[in-house]
């Protein structure tokens, strides 16, 4: 029970009944699951955190992870024939913005979340050079971009935070990271994290789990409470999308 003198709560008390469309929860396929019986494993973790409903997104990132639709699908009825109630997890990929992702575009190869959405990602180091062209090239494709973990990108990261308003007028909307908002990836990523949601810049929010302990660490995350509106209202814009 949350009190009303705490100063900090935790975030699995304000994600119950999320539908979590950024995963690695197919098996063997990426850098995620390694067999079916993990898949199953993660998944049933999940379901501690009330969490039951997914689209899995297993990278697309040209040599490295060479998935297609077929692909992914395959990987998808192996995993589901084990399944109780399969048709809680749906799929879908995420793309790493290259020329690789260009031709998917191009020859209409993609796996979107739900509607027009679709997820991507950049690279840690440096954004594409043809950014901007990629996110026109997208929506001049009907689709519209959703933006893997922004605050990920230390290369944006800023006090003003213009190249994500720029990115943001672009029609890119943002995915949040669970584990950003702890100490996971660094306390700049966290800082960032937080300064967007302050910015009211964040539109979702997913697990991104790719291993068990991450839900071990998702399930530690407390959170300033002057923040559970924020989160509370991209949690509520989530549930809008799917529902």
């Amino acid at each position: 029970m949350l009190s009303f003198f705490q100063k900090n709560i935790y975030l699995v008390d304000l994600i119950e009944g999320i539908t979590d469309f950024h995963n690695h929860i197919l098996p063997g396929i990426d850098d995620g699951a390694k067999s079916i019986e993990e898949s199953i494993g993660l998944i049933k973790a999940f379901e501690n955190i009330s969490i039951t409903n997914f689209v899995a997104t297993p990278h697309v990132i040209g040599e490295y992870y060479p998935n297609t639709p077929q692909t992914i699908s395959s990987a998808y009825q192996n995993l589901a024939k084990q399944l109780e109630d399969p048709s809680r997890i749906a799929y879908a990929a995420e793309y790493m913005m290259d020329q690789h992702f260009i031709d998917i575009l191009e020859n209409g190869e993609i796996l979107n979340i739900i509607g027009s959405k679709v997820l991507v990602e950049m690279s840690y180091f440096q954004p594409p050079l043809n950014l901007n062209e990629i996110l026109f090239k997208i929506q001049n494709a009907s689709y519209s971009p959703i933006l893997a973990h922004p605050e990920r990108y230390a290369f944006f990261h800023s006090k003003s935070l213009e190249k994500f308003k720029d990115l943001k007028s672009r029609g890119c909307d943002f995915q949040l990271n669970m584990l950003s908002l702890s100490g996971h990836y660094g306390l700049g990523i966290q800082k960032t994290a937080f300064q967007m949601l302050e910015n009211k810049m964040i539109d979702f929010i997913c697990s991104d789990v790719h291993r068990i302990d991450h839900l071990e660490k998702i399930k530690k995350i407390k959170v300033p409470k002057k923040f559970s509106a924020g989160i509370q209202t991209v949690i509520n814009n989530q549930k809008n999308l799917f529902s």
